[in-house]
């Protein structure tokens, strides 16, 4: 066998069997290996940061490692983006980067750069294989940093020699330490009205969020969740704990009166952004951080034993959503929409910014869910981390919300999804508008918007037609202009299998209302 074949039979030993690619020709010898290890799942993809935001994704809904497969220091660098938002995630991720043949690099040919200068940012673990015969090793190596709690990206680059030479034995099953459950006994004797609960990471399953429910009930802790966490289950049945808003003054008010905050697999909160005359953390001044559980811990274990000793206690089942009356296709009427149509066990990957908090505050009434937020903040990670998710889980619905600008940054997902025939709703939130920009843009103190600012947030000219570009990169698309348009679209999308593409057009927003 020859390097690149020792390491997907490593790979695919240590349990990662699909890798998410764009290869160039310092990969060709991994592509090749792949009809000879056809247990390897190879999805192609046109663009790195779809690669890498898929493998977000999947890591997100399995809990284990996909791999991705890029070419030298650009084609990492396209990714850049995502795998940040991988990193903020703390998604598991088997990032193999091809480099040139360790003699062409001394000629510092075009394609030339520091890899791994690149790739330090962003991953957790980065090595350079040192000769085929260690494939097998570092492959395993890479598999094991990749999937050390809570999970991050891990960087393997290999010179293209490395692959086509003569690989050594195959490497091993990674060792994975398992979390450990910690000392809950501080937390237990914090617990009360003035103490909240900040949850993120495994706190935030189904199982976890009763036994946080269970907490709060029996001794008036406030509980809530890490806005950014990388997955939440909501809807009804489940604990509808409250994210922390993301503006500070909302923030700030949800927080008030706290004495003490018990962080679980969670950082003290800050704002997203620093503004003029704000301080950046949330919590009140005179509140007291306390640790219940690292990032590297058991948070879900830790408050199973802090559950332990009190009754149990039911969490109210909200009543479901009613379609909304036919009329404008407002934030309201489609949040209304989704909420009472969106089928149970779904998965909602929501990078609709400006247009979130509305439709939002519909789904806690939807059919339970998994919901795949916004992590790092870096845009574009909607339509990939959708494709990463569909291809884990290939019976449940997957739903991208989605703004129509941050939906232009990686487009060619939709070919992803139409070449894969993955079951996926994307809904564009067209209103024409970076509209956040248009919030952000005075509270940094620009009070004042000029004509020629006003250009720069404006992306309807020319309008985008999400409807046509769909159908170019292979997927059904139709375009929804009123409530009642966008409710039949939406239940016959989620009733069908494959890929389909609703562009929701938003009436513009008056200037008093941006």
């Amino acid at each position: 066998m020859n390097g690149a074949e020792v390491l997907l039979r490593t790979l695919i030993a240590n349990g990662v069997d699909t890798c998410f690619m764009n290869p160039g020709t310092s990969e060709m010898q991994f592509v090749a290996a792949l009809d000879r290890v056809p247990e390897m799942r190879g999805v192609l993809c046109l663009f790195e940061g779809v690669c890498a935001g898929a493998a977000d994704g999947f890591a997100r809904m399995t809990g284990r490692p996909a791999a991705t497969l890029l070419h030298l220091g650009p084609g990492l660098a396209n990714g850049l983006a995502n795998f940040h938002n991988a990193r903020k995630a703390r998604s598991a991720v088997v990032n193999i980067v091809g480099e040139h043949s360790t003699e062409h690099l001394r000629y510092d040919a075009p394609l030339t750069a520091d890899v791994a200068a690149f790739a330090q940012p962003v991953s957790g673990w980065v090595r350079t294989l040192e000769s085929a015969e260690r494939m097998g090793e570092a492959a395993c190596e890479c598999v094991g940093a990749a999937r050390s709690a809570p999970g991050q990206v891990a960087t393997l680059i290999i010179p293209a020699d490395h692959s086509w030479n003569a690989g050594g034995a195959l490497g091993g099953r990674a060792d994975v330490a398992a979390r450990s459950v910690p000392d809950v006994r501080q937390a237990r004797s914090l617990l009360g009205p003035a103490t909240g609960l900040l949850l993120s990471g495994s706190a935030l399953s189904e199982e976890a969020l009763a036994w946080a429910w269970r907490i709060s009930e029996a001794t008036g802790t406030r509980v809530f969740a890490n806005r950014y966490a990388g997955r939440i289950r909501r809807g009804r049945g489940v604990f509808g704990v409250p994210r922390v808003a993301y503006f500070p003054e909302p923030a700030e008010e949800m927080l008030a009166g706290l004495k003490d905050l018990i962080l679980v697999e969670a950082e003290a909160p800050v704002s997203f952004f620093g503004y003029p005359n704000r301080r950046s953390t949330l919590a009140p001044l005179d509140c007291r951080m306390h640790v219940l559980a690292k990032q590297d811990e058991d948070g879900a274990g830790a408050l199973a034993v802090l559950a332990a000793e009190f009754a149990d206690a039911s969490v109210p089942t909200l009543a479901a959503a009613s379609l909304p009356q036919d009329g404008a296709l407002t934030l309201e009427t489609m949040g209304q929409t989704i909420a009472a149509l969106l089928p149970r066990d779904a998965i909602v990957c929501d990078e609709m910014v400006s247009s979130a908090e509305p439709v939002n505050a519909w789904l806690g009434t939807a059919a339970a869910h998994d919901l795949l937020p916004v992590t790092g903040g870096s845009i574009g990670q909607g339509l990939p981390v959708a494709v990463g998710a569909a291809v884990a889980c290939p019976g449940r619905k997957v739903i991208a919300l989605e703004a129509d600008g941050s939906g232009m940054y990686t487009l060619q997902a939709l070919w992803t999804m139409a070449r894969e025939r993955l079951n996926v709703v994307v809904v564009i939130f067209a209103n024409r508008r970076y509209r956040i920009l248009d919030v952000e843009m005075k509270r940094t103190g620009a009070a004042v918007i000029g004509p020629r600012a006003e250009e720069m947030v404006d992306i309807g000219r020319p309008e985008i037609d999400w409807v046509r570009m769909a159908e170019g990169l292979g997927v059904r698309a139709v375009a929804a202009r009123t409530a009642g348009e966008f409710s039949s679209a939406f239940a016959e999308a989620c009733g069908r299998p494959g890929p389909c593409l609703i562009e929701a057009i938003l009436a513009p927003a008056s200037a008093s209302e941006r």
